[in-house]
């Protein structure tokens, strides 16, 4: 797709959506419908985002027992959603069961590797001091997505080359944690500019609150997407 930027609803309700889509339907193809907006208002908040003509990324990040999630899929399927997400974590099984669910190309199914909110000293609290390392960790869970057959994973920008290494070019590398240089971190750990994320070959940008939380989420896009567009040129013009 020609256009990287997905913009995240994390906001309360269809008001907010409305206002976000007013303002921003046109820079955007992909907007994602998360937790708190699908709890709160449900299968209403895409058929929203389609009745501006866009496309919609659900991103509930499943992760259950096999059964559980492939049913969970189908339900999502019937929404007519452009990409969902599962939990690598849940192991092969469960991926593989999610994988059989979609019976045709669409929608993208990616699996989910590390949250971007974690950093090295989370990560070792949870996991401990002998563990994998975050990035060698999310190298091989997403070996693993490519094994089930997941069409590429979410990750953050960090990871994006040695995934690439890992996997090839042809597997879809989803980046939350992306953060301008203007904008504020929030609880993001693991960060990177949008030209930064482009350069070392992310396929999708998946920014929130920035735009969202802007005092101008227009200009905050086309920003964004100058950004993005400059960062193309110079790939073009060094290749």
């Amino acid at each position: 797709m020609s256009n990287p930027l997905i913009i995240a609803l994390d906001v309360p309700d269809l008001v907010s959506v409305r206002r976000i889509l007013d303002l921003t339907a046109e820079s955007a193809d992909i907007f994602k419908i998360g937790k708190q907006l699908f709890t709160a208002e449900g299968p209403a908040a895409i058929q929203l985002v389609r009745s501006y003509g866009n496309l919609v990324f659900l991103d509930l990040k499943f992760h259950d027992i096999p059964n559980t999630v492939a049913e969970a899929v189908k339900s999502a399927i019937r929404h007519d959603v452009w990409m969902l997400n599962v939990h690598i974590a849940g192991g092969e099984e469960m991926m593989k069961a999610a994988r059989t669910a979609v019976p045709d190309a669409t929608p993208l199914l990616v699996g989910v590797t590390v949250l971007t909110s974690m950093n090295d000293d989370q990560w070792q609290e949870v996991f401990g001091e002998n563990a994998f390392s975050i990035p060698e960790q999310v190298v091989r869970m997403a070996r693993l997505a490519q094994l089930c057959r997941l069409d590429g994973v979410v990750a953050s920008p960090q990871e994006i080359v040695p995934i690439r290494e890992a996997c090839g070019r042809d597997f879809i590398i989803v980046t939350p944690g992306i953060r301008p240089t203007w904008a504020a971190t929030n609880d993001q750990a693991r960060v990177m500019t949008p030209g930064e994320a482009v350069r070392l070959g992310a396929d999708y940008l998946v920014i929130g609150r920035p735009i969202t939380a802007a005092d101008n989420p227009k200009d905050a896009a086309r920003r964004i997407l100058a950004e993005i567009e400059e960062a193309r040129c110079d790939m073009k013009g060094s290749s």
